[in-house]
């Protein structure tokens, strides 16, 4: 890099003899052309000797940031490996859930989420081997690996008594649906405040939409009832659950959340993409 006392030099030797003469008075004498185009050369090199400093210094900077992004990405994926693993939740957390069908949701899930098929904060199990009197519908929340709801599920009138044992994809059977299906949006029908869901399964549960198989309040979801009847009430395929609690299971896994309904059905267990 030139010093400024070099380009000071070098401008001086382009000067004629005279003007690095001591002289009584200054002489006004224009800078030939080609003087001038050299000086200028040499200060833009100057100049440009102090901005590479700086441009090495954002370039840096820029490095750093991506290298924090990078770092960042990889710790949020290490999260959300790890809230598919089932050994990393708390088994005080989890609720009364058979732990194998937590941990076959949860595979379901990370399933979906590789193939494009969702992007989930919830996740909701229903495990349909349990009977109605029990609560057998749990609602997670991924990010943060808690449990928000332990809640009593209705099943189709046609799939059985207080344990269900028969399931269809077909509309008007009257039947539960198993398999994962992703949540949709909520609306207003004849049952209240409900939610859509779409099935993911084809040939399980991929007609859901078609048969209206909703998430909604229903009065006959009552547990002291089921304890005195010997079985909830029954819905026409609807995984039906309490009024009172309805609107925020909803509100709470609407617009993209999976639900996982699970029955050791041997068809199914052999034939799920989610599940093998």
């Amino acid at each position: 890099m030139l010093s400024l006392v070099k380009v000071h030099l070098l401008i001086q030797l382009h000067l004629p003899v005279a003007s690095r003469q001591a002289k009584p008075k200054l002489i006004h004498k224009p800078m030939p052309f080609f003087d001038i185009r050299v000086a200028l050369f040499l200060l833009i090199g100057i100049a440009g000797s102090f901005a590479a400093p700086t441009q090495a210094s954002d370039g840096g900077a820029n490095q750093l940031e991506v290298d924090a992004e990078i770092a960042v990405n990889e710790v949020r994926t290490a999260s959300a490996t790890s809230a598919f693993d089932a050994a990393s939740w708390d088994e005080t957390v989890i609720g009364a859930v058979d732990r194998d069908v937590f941990s076959l949701a949860l595979s379901s899930a990370q399933r979906a989420i590789a193939r494009g098929d969702a992007k989930p904060s919830t996740l909701t199990v229903i495990d349909f081997s349990v009977p109605s009197t029990e609560r057998r519908m749990f609602v997670y929340d991924l990010r943060s690996r808690a449990l928000l709801f332990e809640e009593h599920v209705s099943h189709g009138r046609n799939s059985g008594q207080n344990v269900p044992t028969m399931f269809s994809n077909q509309p008007e059977s009257f039947m539960s649906s198993i398999g994962l299906y992703r949540t949709a949006e909520g609306y207003f029908g004849k049952h209240g405040y409900s939610l859509r869901l779409d099935g993911l399964e084809k040939g399980f549960n991929d007609r859901a939409r078609e048969r209206a198989i909703v998430v909604h309040g229903a009065e006959y979801v009552n547990g002291a009832t089921a304890k005195t009847q010997g079985r909830l009430g029954r819905s026409l395929g609807c995984p039906a659950v309490r009024p009172e609690i309805a609107a925020r299971v909803i509100d709470s896994v609407k617009d993209g959340g999976l639900v996982f309904a699970y029955y050791p059905d041997p068809a199914w267990l052999a034939s799920s993409t989610y599940l093998n």
